[in-house]
């Protein structure tokens, strides 16, 4: 599990208006979204009706369209 510790920033009558993070905390933080959008995009393909192709084939075509073939 992460752990965060957030220190804030306030204006003049204490509302909180900015996060301030360690590089590591939100290094951490988004790299934990990354993975997340990641999941987000594998379960969208999953769940779609769309016809599919061999990652071998996919790999093929793209290297293809880079060539200019």
């Amino acid at each position: 599990m992460l752990t965060i510790n957030p220190k804030y920033i306030t204006d003049q009558v204490g509302n909180k208006i900015s996060v301030v993070l360690s590089v590591k905390e939100f290094e951490a933080m988004v790299e934990m979204l990354e993975e997340l959008e990641d999941v987000r995009i594998y379960d969208q393909v999953k769940n779609s009706e769309d016809p599919s192709i061999p990652i071998e084939d996919a790999f093929e075509m793209i290297e293809a369209i880079r060539k200019g073939k």
